[in-house]
């Protein structure tokens, strides 16, 4: 379990820590705000890191929330797993220890495969794990098209990057969305130097391997898990999403009935770069009032 004095120090910005795991490998996380404030956990998406999070937890924690972000396991400072045996009973068992590790059962907001370890987490911790979910355009069933073309992505630069301009080229061809492109010094906190001088992503390319399981197994599995949430719930998604779709949106808001839903209009899967004011305007409207309805949100746990 997490001790909770990790989160102790009132940070003047965000403060960072080494987590270890249950199988000893350390996980980097960061934590913005009051540290006895009620909590926002954020999980990022597949070959993501925490500063996906960055600007959207600065916000909150300026609005009275504590908020912490981590890189799961194989991505940005976290350590890599010397076999490189990845699966996503790890990563699920990573998010249930920091929400344990918090004062109280936190708000969880996951994005892409974030959103899905929150799913897996809230199933087999049970009730109590989170204090609400924010699924970040994701559902239990998703379009295997968009996948498949971040898949390609992910897959496209095996020798990394010459320099940030070419990595910069290579963003601003995949998120063409975007109507600013990405300053290539911005990316140097992506990217890390290989031993012959070449840029990789910070993430491990090992990580490939556990996407190619039982996609319709997990789908179902997922599933299961969403019928049985009765937390406060909250789907956003992008308008011009090719993960989720009008079809997969319902199916989730039939399985969780309670759930609410907010489009995000102009916005792809990468939402929450594509447009962080409106994403995260839709994350506080929705955690704010849930300060006043659980007189059990902050507090230290058993």
């Amino acid at each position: 379990m997490v001790s909770v004095e990790i989160f102790s120090t009132p940070p003047r910005a965000s403060s960072q820590v080494r987590l270890p795991a249950a199988d000893g490998l350390h996980l980097a996380l960061e934590y913005f705000g009051d540290p006895s404030a009620p909590t926002v956990v954020f999980a990022h998406g597949f070959g993501q890191t925490r500063q996906a999070w960055r600007n959207t937890a600065m916000q909150l924690a300026e609005q009275g929330w504590c908020c912490i972000s981590a890189d799961g396991r194989g991505h940005g400072d976290s350590a890599w797993l010397p076999g490189g045996d990845y699966s996503m009973q790890q990563f699920t068992s990573d998010l249930i220890q920091i929400a344990r590790g918090c004062a109280a059962p936190p708000v969880l907001v996951g994005a892409s495969m974030g959103g899905l370890l929150a799913l897996a987490a809230e199933a087999e911790a049970g009730p109590g794990l989170f204090r609400a979910l924010v699924l970040v355009d994701i559902t239990p069933r998703w379009e295997t098209a968009g996948v498949e073309r971040i898949l390609k992505f992910m897959r496209a630069f095996p020798d990394g990057f010459a320099d940030l301009d070419e990595a910069a080229a290579a963003i601003k061809e995949y998120l063409p969305q975007r109507r600013e492109s990405t300053p290539s010094e911005r990316l140097r906190k992506y990217l890390v130097p290989r031993d012959d001088g070449r840029l990789r992503w910070h993430w491990d390319p090992r990580l490939l391997d556990i996407v190619a399981g039982d996609s319709t197994q997990q789908q179902a599995d997922l599933a299961i898990a969403a019928k049985a949430i009765r937390i406060p719930t909250l789907l956003i998604s992008g308008s011009e999403s090719d993960i989720v779709s009008s079809a997969t949106i319902d199916e989730f808001l039939a399985l969780v009935p309670h759930a609410k839903h907010v489009a995000v209009p102009r916005a792809t899967h990468m939402l929450v770069g594509d447009r962080n004011d409106v994403f995260t305007d839709a994350v506080l409207e929705f955690i704010q009032p849930l300060r006043e309805t659980a007189a059990d949100f902050t507090g230290v746990r058993p």
